[in-house]
This record gives structure tokens, sequence and C-alpha cells, in this order.
């Protein structure tokens, strides 16, 4: 028989403390990306899509899925898998909350608790050809495995079986992130520090931006200066700079920011590139990067939008000009922003931006 997890259990929570801590630091997870979970009494509890974690310790945002029969869905590679909600008690789930994107991932980890954040450090060594490589000298002596990208939910649920050992405890997901598993909260706030440490690397130091010039560029259009004074860096630092304009990095910049990052010409204001833009079809970006001088945001940009256009600036920076990287294709892009699972995002994302 399910049964529910008394609100008091210690043990989440300490699952709850930790998700709210690790959803505040803007390098580990950004806006509504990132997801926590723990397995007891035959469910895993697990994020909810679209909530943001920094909202877990006064929020009920933690949603029950039953364990078994997702596992079943998964090992038969069947659609059902993506569709977690599908194996949510609805006596249990009152607020009728969809389960995480990633709860396939969770699922599949023997741990009782899974962290899975949007590690800027991470995810600016999991973008680079040889990813590999650099995770070996830095990860020795660590039961890690190195998964590269598919798309969220079942297909990189397959992928992480596929290379999944007995005692794998942490995951580094090809243009995508971190995930650490443990049988306790606080030896996975452990594990995820450790990991995230022995990746971290300083950023490039950026020039600060020209907020004179930004202001008269984005005169008589719909953009302003982005809320995160620290996104400016991705067109301030010319190197940055090059790295955006190549393509996405990773799943959530799509999603919350379209695909790619569209760069303004040497004689462009925000007026003349959205003009560009909408000539080929293509719809007012979200956030336009003057090279040497900032950027600047849509006018209607929400919480997601920000958070995303600040993580384009701490990874970027984050990766040596010279490195070979990695960028989602256009199809990898197309099936993101084609999913049903990240179009509902999108739409709660439009909604109410924070999700308070």
């Amino acid at each position: 028989m399910v049964v529910r997890i008394d609100q008091e259990d210690a043990e989440l929570r300490a699952l709850r403390v930790l998700s709210a801590s690790v959803g505040a630091d803007p390098l580990l997870v950004q806006g509504a990306g990132g997801n926590t979970s723990l397995k007891q009494a035959g469910l895993l509890w697990i994020k909810a899509s679209g909530t943001w974690l920094m909202n877990a310790a006064t929020s009920d945002i933690m949603v029950p899925v039953e364990l078994a029969p997702l596992l079943e869905a998964v090992a038969h590679r069947s659609l059902a898998a993506e569709k977690a909600d599908q194996f949510t008690p609805a006596d249990l789930n009152p607020h009728r909350l969809r389960p995480s994107i990633e709860t396939t991932v969770h699922a599949l980890l023997p741990q009782r608790i899974v962290v899975h954040v949007h590690c800027v450090e991470t995810i600016a060594i999991a973008v680079q050809a040889n990813a590999e490589a650099l995770l070996a000298e830095r990860l020795r002596g660590l039961d890690w495995v190195f998964v590269p990208y598919r798309r969220p939910g079942l297909p990189l649920a397959q992928g992480i079986a596929e290379r999944l050992k007995p005692r794998t405890d942490v995951l580094v997901l090809g243009n995508h992130g971190l995930v650490v598993a443990a049988d306790t909260v606080a030896e996975a706030n452990l594990l995820l520090k450790r990991v995230s440490g022995l990746l971290s690397r300083p950023p490039r130091v950026a020039p600060a931006a020209d907020i004179d010039a930004l202001i008269r560029l984005g005169m008589g259009s719909d953009y302003r200066l982005p809320v995160a004074i620290e996104a400016h860096a991705a067109a301030t630092d010319l190197a940055s700079c090059r790295i955006a304009a190549s393509g996405s990095l990773y799943p959530d910049h799509v999603i919350f920011l379209g695909v790619g990052s569209v760069i303004a010409g040497p004689n462009e204001n925000a007026a003349a590139v959205v003009a560009r833009t909408r000539e080929t079809g293509q719809p007012s970006p979200a956030s336009i990067l003057f090279p040497g001088k900032g950027i600047l945001m849509r006018r209607d940009a929400n919480a997601g939008a920000e958070a995303m256009a600040r993580c384009l600036a701490d990874v970027a920076s984050r990766i040596d000009p010279g490195a070979r990287v990695n960028y989602l294709s256009p199809q990898e892009n197309a099936e993101l922003l084609n999913w049903d699972a990240e179009k509902y995002r999108q739409e709660l994302n439009r909604r109410s931006g924070t999700l308070q």
C-alpha cells in the first residue's frame, strides 16, 4: 500500500532545506531548472515540473510518483514514462502538479536521495568535445560516468541506463548538468559540494557593461537592461560572445531564451535587430547581445529568461576561447521546442514568471 510521507519526516524536511539552498545559488540552479528527489515507501517524491527549487522549504512542490510502475515503463521504453503523472496517486497530489521532466532519471538511480543541478562549472566542461577526458583528470577516485547529450526525459534515462554501474553516484550529463546520488541528504550535499568544487575554475574577468550606450541602443524599442548585471559578461567579454554566437549550449537556454543567441551588428540598435530577425520570420529575440557593450532583454522577459541570460554569461566565461564546443543540433533544438513536457514548462513560466 502506498503511504504518504509525513510532513514532519526528518529526511524529507532536510531535502526541502537542501533544495531551497541549492535553488537559491545561480551557479547551481537557474530559474525552474534542477530537481531533487527522495525514495520512500514505494514512492519517489520529486520536485514538480516548472516549480523553483528555491521555494522548496516554504511551498509544497514535491510530487509523489509510484516507483515500480514507472521503472517498468522505463524498462519497456514505454512513452508512459514520459508522462510520469500517470503514476502519481491523485489523493496524494491535491494541487495536480506534474512531476519533473527528469523523473525517469531519478527513478533509475538506486540511492534514496538524488540531486540534479545545472551547475555552471559542470556545464562549462560538459559542452566541450573532450569533456570525458577533462572530467577524468578532475574526478579521479569517484564513481562517476559521463552521459553524452540526449533529450531530457526517456531518451536521457535510456542513455544513463546504458552507462550506469552498480556503484555510480555521480553523473555528468553532456550539454546539460550534474547528478549526484546518496542514501542520505547530508551525504548528497557533501558529494555535490565535492564534485562542483573539483570541477570549478575561475571565470574570465569581463569588462564592465556600457550602460549609457545600452540605454541609447534600446531607445524606442521594447528592450531594457537585464536584472542581473552579471548577464552583461556574455557580450562584454568577446570570447564569451563568440561562444554564445555559435549556437545553443544546453536545453534550458532553448526553452527560456530561444535557439542560440542574437548578436547585434556594429551599427545596429535594438529596433534594427528586431527588424532584421522579423525579416527572416523569427520572433523578437528574448535577449540581444551587443559585443563589447552588454545585453538588452525584451521588456516582457520574465524571471526564467532573466535567469538563463545570466547563466549564459556564467557558463561561457568558464570555457577556454580555443575549446572545441559541442552545440545542440537543429534537430535537438526542435525536439525541445516541440516536446509537450517543455511546452508545459514554458506555459508555467509565461503565466507566473517566478512561481513564487
